[in-house]
């Protein structure tokens, strides 16, 4: 027998059950019996949009299920699947994997036009009010011109106070260092393909990383709703508390809170669910669990705990590297799963003083 999380459809076989209509799903694991024994397969639905959470402590395998996610969204037919990449772990996805390829792009330079920002969204960016002289010049700006440059002339060429107009285009000029806005960039067309589009951010500063998120974000959001691409966007996101509380929160709260109608599915993992907005723990619909400790962590996971869970969270979370606790509202259930070997090699290891050869010690004690 086989389980799907997120549609509770039992069959016979893990690629499609019987009454799913060939609808896709992607293999997790195996349940896990008390005496640590593996059980049935266990996959999960990726057919309609969900909203997903994977938590855990470092090491504890957080970044590694979002892989298995990962790998199994590239391979589904009919979705576009999207990772945010702040750790560089992910373009792995790309390398030769076990069994049938996993189609991958990575962008390890990621930009985005200056048009998938909207007004609202550049004036939180540059931290300006849009009640204010140069927050207003950027509104305006931002809703009329389609780069950076064009943004700035717009606003010099004004008859606004000069104190406003210096302020709105030293803003500009910040934003434009980061070097992360072309007209030529990434936009929801490129995204919307059926690879898995690694997005590696790991190199830019927390305000600029912000920006990507949250210009892909908005770009899969509105490309939806205006029909634009026909494939369903997964928007995977790994060290989720990096993008709360910068503006990169707004783009995933919009999808978390009004992504199903449109058909786009966000998946967040971090290691601190205390650090990502009540939001994102309360809209999640499936929530993928490894071991936790933090109090704080373990609170905010209790705080949105579900009525039909017969125990207490912090009793069923596993102890090992592997293991996971899934809740899944869509069938009131609770399931405990050992999650599949990655079929694609894991970035997320940790390196070791101990894997370091004489040849490589020795290579820095020259004069």
């Amino acid at each position: 027998m086989t389980f799907v999380i997120g549609r509770g459809t039992r069959g016979e076989t893990g690629e499609a059950p019987p009454g799913t209509g060939g609808s896709p799903t992607g293999r997790l694991g195996t349940y896990r019996a008390r005496d640590g024994s593996s059980g049935a397969p266990l996959h999960v639905d990726l057919d309609g949009p969900h909203a997903t959470l994977i938590v855990g402590k470092r090491g504890y395998g957080k970044s590694y299920t979002l892989g298995v996610l990962a790998e199994a969204l590239a391979r589904a037919d009919g979705v576009a699947p999207v990772v945010a990449d702040p750790m560089g772990v992910f373009p792995t996805l790309g390398e030769p994997a076990e069994g049938d390829p996993v189609p991958a792009e990575v962008i390890d330079d990621p930009r985005i036009a200056a048009t998938t920002l909207d007004p609202r969204s550049w004036c939180a960016l540059l931290d300006l009010s849009p009640e204010s002289g140069a927050g207003a010049l950027v509104w305006r700006a931002a809703r009329n011109e389609s780069t950076l440059p064009d943004m700035r002339d717009a606003i010099e060429a004004t008859d606004a106070p000069g104190v406003d107009r210096r302020a709105a285009v030293n803003h500009l000029d910040l934003a434009d260092s980061w070097g992360v806005f072309d007209p030529e960039g990434m936009d929801a067309r490129e995204l919307g393909s059926g690879a898995v589009t690694v997005v590696d951010v790991s190199g830019l500063d927390s305000a600029p990383m912000n920006a990507v998120v949250r210009g892909i974000g908005e770009a899969l959001y509105r490309a939806r709703v205006d029909g634009e691409i026909p494939r369903l966007p997964w928007f995977l996101v790994d060290e989720a508390h990096t993008f709360f509380g910068g503006v990169g929160e707004a783009a995933l709260e919009t999808i978390l809170t009004r992504g199903r109608a449109p058909g786009v599915s966000l998946v967040l993992a971090t290691q601190r669910p205390s650090a990502v907005s009540e939001v994102a723990v309360s809209q999640s619909d499936i929530v993928f669990s490894h071991r936790l400790t933090s109090e704080a962590d373990l609170a905010a996971l209790e705080a949105a705990q579900p009525t039909y869970m017969g125990e207490s969270l912090t009793e069923r979370l596993p102890a090992s590297p592997g293991e996971v606790i899934v809740i899944d509202d869509a069938t009131e259930t609770v399931h405990s799963a050992t999650v599949r070997r990655r079929e694609t090699p894991h970035g997320g290891d940790s390196p070791s003083a101990g894997d370091v050869t004489v040849d490589d010690r020795s290579a820095g004690d020259d004069d």
